[in-house]
């Protein structure tokens, strides 16, 4: 009897009507097609070339580009320095004597011409030295005249040769003391026009001494200026240098005259051009390393002494050309790495596949995938991979 127990309940459910299950898959491809629409209007399928950013989420993202460069290849090395300004073109004005400060003519960030006066001092030692030049004039004239008589008086043969000689002596030497006392009073900062004046105020000019920017202004109306302390400080600011210490293996194969790639972290994107003016003769015992002059050519005023750079040398002969873009453009996903380029489209961005190659400072080489001259998201560039990898998350999610 337990076969036919067991029988009957399968001819039942053979038996059995149809049910309504098979309409269930019908309902998941309706959903599925439906969340596919949903994915592609917040970005679309991860393997889409493009990624939507919503206006809400634009406006939050901050976004700064970079050209795709090409520059020589070869070895290469990069060190960190710091802008300076250019010996050439710098100078710290301070008093000569211990002075007291009488008019200010000048202001930091005013622009000077070589000549221009900064200040005016007043000093007693100014006076004492207007003093002993007047005083060596009056000697001077004095023992001319003697001389002159001297002369007149050998021609008729009162006096002997000897007393001439003596005479013209003693109006040399007192010319030889009015020079130094002009040149001591040159030195205090005296003029032409002043050394030629009469008796005047104990007073005398600070002139800027080049063309440039005042940098910095110590000088106040009534202080005390010392000579060891400087009152203004003039630099041209259209060129400047930056000192960085290259590693001695490094620095011996720098050539003079190369040209370096510096970038600056005031200014992420942008990259300036500089050239190597001179190579340290001298290596630091203590790090090993070789200081090396860049010249960079500051004509828009944007770069300030001071400011920390990244500079990339070539060493020894440069090979073929490479394509380079910044490090932080490139972003890895689980298939390989990424650039996101802007389209026309606000909020669209092309996404790109690259073939990353060495890591050069700031910057990767590109095997493939990118031109020179092409537009890449750097900053923001995170953000967007970060959205890549939401919206794949998404779509997995509901797959399941």
């Amino acid at each position: 009897m337990k076969p036919a127990r067991i029988l009957l309940p399968a001819l039942l459910l053979l038996a059995a009507p149809p049910s309504c299950k098979p309409e269930s898959p019908r309902h998941d491809d309706a959903h599925a097609h439906e969340e596919g629409e949903g994915a592609e209007a917040h970005g679309g399928h991860p393997d889409e070339p493009h990624v939507r950013v919503a206006s809400e989420m634009l406006r939050d993202l901050r976004v700064t580009t970079a050209r795709v460069a090409q520059r020589p290849g070869g070895e290469s090395v990069t060190v960190l320095g710091e802008l300076t300004f250019s010996e050439n073109a710098y100078a710290e004005v301070a008093s000569p004597i211990s002075a007291r400060v009488g008019t200010v003519f000048v202001t930091t960030g005013q622009e000077v011409r070589q000549g221009d006066k900064l200040a005016e001092l007043r000093s007693p030692e100014l006076g004492k030295a207007r003093a002993a030049l007047q005083a060596a004039q009056a000697r001077a004239a004095t023992a001319r005249q003697a001389a002159e008589r001297k002369r007149s008086l050998a021609e008729e043969r009162i006096v002997a040769q000897k007393d001439v000689q003596a005479a013209e002596a003693d109006a040399a030497a007192a010319d030889a003391e009015v020079a130094a006392a002009r040149a001591e009073l040159t030195s205090l900062g005296a003029s032409e026009e002043e050394l030629r004046g009469g008796q005047g105020a104990p007073g005398f000019v600070l002139r800027a001494p080049l063309s440039g920017t005042v940098i910095e202004r110590d000088a106040h109306v009534g202080q005390m200026a010392d000579p060891a302390r400087p009152l203004f400080r003039v630099g041209d600011l259209s060129s400047l240098w930056l000192i960085v210490h290259a590693f001695e293996r490094d620095a011996v194969r720098i050539q003079r005259g190369a040209s370096a790639r510096v970038t600056f972290a005031a200014f992420p994107g942008r990259e300036y051009t500089a050239k190597v003016g001179h190579v340290g003769q001298r290596v630091d015992a203590a790090s090993r390393t070789i200081p090396v002059r860049l010249e960079l050519d500051n004509r828009e005023g944007l770069l300030r002494p001071g400011m920390s750079a990244s500079a990339s040398f070539p060493l020894g002969d440069p090979g073929a050309a490479i394509t380079t873009v910044p490090a932080a453009a490139l972003q890895r996903l689980e298939d390989g790495w990424v650039a996101f380029l802007p389209t026309d489209t606000r909020g669209v961005f092309e996404r790109r596949d690259v073939g990353r190659g060495r890591t050069l400072g700031g910057e990767v080489e590109v095997l493939s995938g990118l031109k020179a001259g092409e537009l890449v998201v750097v900053d923001g560039a995170f953000l967007l991979k970060a959205e890549v990898e939401k919206q794949s998350g998404g779509g997995e999610g509901h797959a399941h």
